[in-house]
């Protein structure tokens, strides 16, 4: 639970106008466009000491929060 509280405030710092926790997909609900997925990545790989590979920056592994969980995970098994 905690991990999902630090993706939100992340997720907030990127886009303080939106509001994350009331949407099930942040791609189609139009909150992350590829600009903010590209900074999201960045900040992912500075807070988690990880590497995102090339290959896992596709829409579906930021859908929600649960999946970008899931994405760090994958990159810390790699890294």
């Amino acid at each position: 639970m905690e991990e999902k509280k630090k993706i939100l405030e992340i997720l907030a710092e990127l886009r303080p106008e939106f509001d994350f926790e009331n949407s099930s997909d942040f791609i189609e609900d139009g909150l992350l466009d590829s600009f903010d997925i590209a900074s999201l990545i960045s900040v992912i790989e500075e807070r988690y000491s990880v590497k995102v590979d090339g290959l896992d920056i596709v829409p579906e592994n930021f859908l929600s929060v649960d999946a970008i969980i899931s994405l760090i995970e994958k990159s810390s098994e790699k890294s």
